[in-house]
C-alpha cells in the first residue's frame, strides 16, 4: 500500500508541474477570468488545491498554517503560487515516505474546517481522497486550459508511469 502512495505522491508532483508549466502561457486575464468553473478562474482553483492540501497536511502531520476557508486565495501572484505549489508538494513526497504500512493501516483523528467534533477517518481513505481530490480540480484547470488555448498537456497517469517506470512493476 505505502509503494502506491508514493507513486500518487510522485504522479501528483509530475501533473502538477506539468499543469503549471502550461498555466505560465496564459495572460493574465485569461488565468484570473470568470470561465464557470466552481472556483471560478484557473487562478482560484490553483489556490484552491494548495488550500486543501495545506488543510489535510495539517491534519495528518499537526504543522503548518490552516486556511481559513476551502476558497482562501493563498497567494495572488502566480509565481508566488507556483513556489509554494513546488513546495507542498515536496512536503507530500516526504510525509508520505516517512509512512508505514502500519501507519497506512491506522486512522486520524482531526476537526472539520469549522468544526468543533472529532472525526476519525481511516489514513488510507483519507490519503485516496487527497490525491483523488487533486485529479478532480487538476481536470477542471486543464478543462479550462483547453477551452482558453484549444490545447492542454496530458496528465494521465498511465504516461507518468511510462516515463518513470513507477507503478508498472
Amino acid at each position: 500500500m505505502r509503494e502506491t502512495f508514493q507513486m500518487f505522491a510522485g504522479y501528483n508532483t509530475w501533473a502538477n508541474e506539468r499543469l503549471y508549466d502550461a498555466v505560465a502561457q496564459l495572460s493574465d486575464e485569461d488565468y484570473r477570468a470568470d470561465h464557470g468553473a466552481f472556483f471560478k478562474s484557473v487562478h482560484g482553483t490553483l489556490n484552491h488545491l494548495l488550500v486543501a492540501d495545506r488543510v489535510w497536511m495539517h491534519r495528518f502531520t499537526g504543522e503548518g498554517n490552516m486556511p481559513p476557508s476551502l476558497d482562501a486565495i493563498l497567494h495572488d501572484d502566480f509565481e508566488a503560487l507556483r513556489a509554494s505549489r513546488q513546495a507542498e508538494d515536496q512536503r507530500i513526497i516526504g510525509y508520505v515516505a516517512g509512512l508505514t504500512d502500519a501507519d497506512i493501516a491506522g486512522e486520524i483523528r482531526f476537526s472539520g474546517m469549522g468544526q468543533t467534533a472529532e472525526m476519525v477517518h481511516p489514513l488510507r481513505s483519507a490519503l485516496s481522497h487527497v490525491f483523488n481530490h487533486q485529479t478532480h480540480h487538476r481536470g477542471q484547470a486543464h478543462c479550462l486550459l483547453t477551452k482558453i488555448t484549444g490545447d492542454a498537456p496530458s496528465l494521465d497517469l498511465i504516461r507518468y508511469q511510462r516515463q518513470t517506470g513507477i507503478g508498472l512493476s
